[in-house]
């Protein structure tokens, strides 16, 4: 009897002890759930980069450049793809940049300026279903573009190939290529210049 009265008490003794622990670990996590700051992404265009590539001559050599500025309004979300999806924003066309003064002129003045509206380029980015799309306005048309991204942590990059036919710039390709005539010559004597543009961004989003 002795020997079942001790067993019973040990028994009761760390019942009574597991209880208390699972109690102090229920209210840990309570605590530490309580202390956990939600995280939230806000987009800054001062921390957003657009570089395109174009391409001239039959081989088709790539020129490269960036537009300096980008303008949309600062936007906050839960995660990167919340903050991107529905983002809309306007980039001066006279902030492009492809570290050749000439050349800038060129393209500012003989391909932009023979569009419509050509002081803005607009437009809107989509995120659905991992997908991601971007209407872009440019020369009185609006059509959009598919683009892959990838995003780690809070760094996002985008890129997609941008065909200028669909926006009617054919004239304004025309234009270009006729002051640029010899520099778009290839070995083989032809000038070219093609219709499709490679578009990356970048962006950092800031984390609060």
């Amino acid at each position: 009897m002795k020997k079942i009265g001790f067993t019973l008490i040990a028994i009761a003794f760390i019942t009574l002890t597991s209880c208390k622990d699972e109690k102090k670990e229920e209210t840990k996590k309570t605590e530490e759930t309580k202390t956990e700051k939600k995280v939230s992404y806000m987009a800054n265009p001062a921390e957003t980069k657009i570089q395109w590539t174009a391409y001239k001559t039959t081989a088709k050599k790539p020129v490269s450049g960036v537009f300096k500025t980008i303008k949309f309004d600062k936007k906050m979300g839960a995660t990167p793809v919340e903050v991107l999806n529905g983002l809309e924003f306007s980039i001066p066309v006279s902030s492009l940049f492809s570290k050749n003064e000439e050349r800038d002129g060129k393209l500012i003045a003989s391909f932009f300026g023979s569009m419509i509206d050509t002081e803005l380029l607009t437009g809107k980015i989509s995120m659905v279903k991992n997908t991601c799309s971007i209407d872009i306005t440019m020369n009185g048309e609006t059509h959009s573009i598919s683009f892959k991204y990838e995003i780690k942590d809070n760094f996002v990059k985008l890129k997609g190939i941008m065909n200028l036919e669909e926006w009617n710039a054919l004239g304004a390709i025309e234009t270009l290529n006729k002051v640029c005539l010899d520099l778009h010559k290839g070995d083989d004597g032809v000038s070219k210049t093609w219709t499709d543009v490679e578009i990356s961004v970048e962006t950092t989003l800031m984390k609060h």
